[in-house]
């Protein structure tokens, strides 16, 4: 049995013999390496060692993990997100001051012996011995370069971590085979290399190149002997020695790696003195990682991006595998994000709203026919700081990409959806309903996909004010937004049409959730989110063709390797006659609908208000034919409040109306993004209309302003049975254009 101090721990010798086993010759034995006939010795020397395996490739070349700069779509930096903050840079790009002081302090004899050591081991024995405990170890640096890729492997896993470091004899015998291959197949210049790429120098910063921006915003090539040397002191223990925090322990700490520079006659003695007797003068650069750190409001964006690349099997068939991706980093993304209408898009955002409001404002900008999603804006800024109003939920979309889990009611933004589906089923813009103010329809007159009714229950549908009766054609009734009418509309078109045409569209895309097949979804009594109806909306703007939202263009790895990126996907959802009329009746609602107070007066452009019950929700969805961009105000924290008699950016709301909060919001991104030399017009098309029985006079509010009756003339879209005219309403006739959204519940 070994012999024990009185304390019952071994003594001073016997643990300094143990070290020396475990470190050499008990792991080299246990391993079952055949060491040459010099033994130890010649381990300790350059000498071949046979009977290993294959150094692992993550031992040649270690896959560091690096910053991943997110680019706007003009090359612009808008954040730089990291797992380790880390840029890796060749030899020649570090100071030769920094190289010589690592190998001074850390393996002074660095390039005299092999993989291991033996002075240094016997070395260690002797001062072990005396101390009576392990006071100094013997590893190379060739080992702790080992020791710190198997580190870097495991990652933020505490498991793993403790597994790379725990003292075994195992890993000991492990760190040493791998460092007498690294010696043979590397060499000492590589090695070097990639231990002052991969070790940590205190501050959040790995690597010499993160490390030297960190203290003295300088690249590494730079590093005067002074720095260098306080550097290379950092190895040791970069929280005891860190100058942001002690800069007195640093200061004595780079003092003696300056001494041991000049005794391996690195430098003169003369040079050592005279930097020491400089003082320390950092110029810290305080790390800036992740989105928070997003510029000019793009946050929300820049989540939605990293979002993406979690999510998306484009980037890797598993979680786990896009994750590591992530992890990894070195990427450099380039994305879609527009900065004129991201900066449109944080105007408008906060121009009505405060964002210690009640409710909050979404805003989000795609681009018709490529799926680019140019901006995302919100009324609260993105962050961590609940104090401040901050949150990094987005608003713009579903839960599995950062936002919210149920969405948001749509209102009456649905209905131009189900105006589309009956176009495409042959009904004319024409086709006239003559409605009291309340109705009510049985859910068996819905069919739903499988060929069954909707329901067995009566559905009472009302119109948002008692005036709103008589006859409507669909371009009044988008106008007015009169329930009664599409609810009528879509027992026409179709309940199943109505929901496929919704799909076809992208209207559930976000939330990844089937939509529910009730009629009352062409009221918007289903939920969705501002990036899928920004996206809905730019179907119309593109003459029918959906196209998937995409927020990356392009993927660089490390290495300068293009990785594929997901692509926008288009498909036809209705004709182009089908798009082109609803653009026309659109144009309607913010020439003289409900969205008087959104329309732009210097180009062709369409929209849609929309309300939910309780107004709880409000919307404005709109375009021109290059752009589209959804609004959405409501309350985004707990239970959703009705927005009466409130108070919303210093201005008071006896009702909050899509018209008169989210239109205007809707107005001045729109105008913030749009370029004023680009103002490309809707496809002409003629937009059949009913006929009045009743000329109305100035003034006129009763009950009979909006009857008409279908009169001969021009052919419905589609529907050559239905022969009516197209006819030419003055501005104003329909709608009162105070912005009062009549009909959005």
């Amino acid at each position: 049995m070994a012999k024990k101090r009185s304390g019952g721990g071994l003594t001073g010798t016997q643990q300094a013999a143990k070290f020396l086993g475990v470190s050499v010759l008990s792991g080299a034995v246990l391993a079952g390496i055949a060491l040459p006939a010099a033994g130890v010795f010649g381990l300790a020397a350059k000498g071949t060692v046979e009977g290993f395996d294959e150094i692992p490739s993550n031992l040649k070349t270690p896959p560091l993990s690096q910053r991943t700069k997110i680019l706007d779509s003009e090359g612009g930096l808008i954040a730089t997100v990291y797992s380790r903050d880390r840029t890796v840079v060749p030899l020649d790009k570090i100071s030769p001051y920094m190289q010589k002081a690592i190998v001074a302090i850390e393996d002074g004899r660095f390039y005299e012996h092999g993989a291991v050591d033996l002075k240094g081991v016997l070395r260690a024995i002797n001062k072990n011995a005396q101390s009576g405990g392990v006071s100094e170890g013997a590893s190379t640096l060739t080992q702790q370069y080992v020791k710190n890729v198997f580190v870097e492997e495991a990652g933020d896993d505490p498991e793993k971590v403790a597994q790379a470091t725990q003292q075994t004899i195992g890993r000991k015998v492990r760190e040493l085979k791998f460092a007498i291959q690294v010696e043979e197949e590397l060499g000492k210049k590589k090695i070097l290399e990639n231990y002052l790429n991969i070790t940590f120098f205190g501050q959040q910063a790995y690597g010499i190149e993160a490390a030297s921006q960190r203290y003295f915003s300088k690249r590494a090539a730079d590093l005067s002997l002074g720095e260098a040397a306080m550097m290379a002191g950092l190895v040791q223990s970069p929280s005891r020695y860190d100058p942001v925090n002690d800069i007195q322990e640093a200061t004595k700490r780079r003092n003696v790696v300056l001494q041991r520079m000049a005794d391996v006659k690195d430098i003169s003695q003369a040079e050592a003195d005279k930097a020491k007797a400089t003082p320390l003068k950092l110029k810290v650069k305080m790390p800036k990682n992740g989105c928070i750190t997003a510029v000019a409001g793009s946050g929300f964006f820049c989540d939605y991006v990293r979002k993406t690349i979690l999510n998306d099997p484009v980037f890797g068939k598993t979680a786990e595998e896009r994750t590591k991706l992530w992890n990894l980093g070195g990427l450099t993304v380039r994305t879609t994000l527009s900065p004129r209408a991201q900066a449109a898009a944080n105007e408008a955002a906060i121009a009505k709203i405060n964002k210690d409001d009640k409710v909050a404002a979404s805003v989000v900008q795609v681009q018709p026919g490529s799926g680019k999603i140019l901006s995302m804006g919100q009324s609260r800024p993105y962050g961590l700081d609940q104090k401040e109003h901050q949150t990094t939920l987005n608003l713009a979309v579903g839960s599995k990409m950062g936002g919210t889990t149920y969405g948001f009611q749509t209102g009456s933004t649905f209905k131009p959806i189900t105006a589309a589906a009956a176009l495409e089923k042959g009904l004319s813009p024409a086709q006239s309903f003559d409605t009291p103010w309340k109705i009510n329809i049985p859910e068996k007159d819905y069919t739903r996909c499988d060929g069954k009714p909707a329901g067995y229950a009566n559905w009472e549908i009302g119109n948002e004010l008692e005036s709103e009766t008589g006859a409507f054609d669909m371009t009044s009734a988008l106008g007015k937004s009169i329930n009664t009418y599409f609810a009528k509309l879509e027992q026409m078109a179709g309940l199943c049409e109505t929901i496929t045409m919704a799909k076809n569209m992208g209207y559930e895309r976000e939330l990844g959730k089937k939509v529910k097949e009730l009629p009352s979804i062409t009221l918007g009594a289903q939920e969705s989110t501002p990036l899928d109806m920004a996206t809905v909306y730019a179907t119309f703007a593109n003459r029918g063709i959906y196209c998937t939202p995409i927020a990356i263009e392009s993927v660089k790895a490390a290495n300068g390797d293009k990785l594929n990126v997901p692509d926008t996907k288009c498909t036809r959802a209705m004709s182009e006659r089908t798009a082109d009329t609803i653009n026309q009746m659109l144009k309607g609602v913010v020439e003289d609908g409900t969205g008087t107070k959104a329309g732009l007066s210097d180009r062709d452009n369409a929209g849609k208000t929309g309300t939910t019950n309780d107004r709880k929700d409000a919307w404005f969805v709109g375009y021109t034919p290059n752009l589209s961009t959804a609004v959405w105000v409501g309350d985004d924290i707990g239970e959703k409040q009705s927005m009466f008699d409130i108070t919303i950016g210093g201005e008071y709301y006896d009702k909050v109306c899509g018209g008169c909060l989210p239109g205007p919001i809707w107005k001045i991104a729109m105008t913030g993004a749009l370029d004023a030399g680009q103002t490309p017009g809707f496809a002409p098309v003629s937009v059949p209309r009913a006929e009045r029985t009743k000329a109305p006079e100035d003034g006129d509010e009763g009950p009979n302003r909006d009857k008409r009756r279908p009169r001969d003339g021009k052919p419905g879209d589609g529907d050559p049975t239905n022969p009516l005219p197209g006819m030419t309403i003055p501005p104003g006739t329909f709608g009162d254009g105070d912005g009062n959204d009549g009909g959005d519940r």
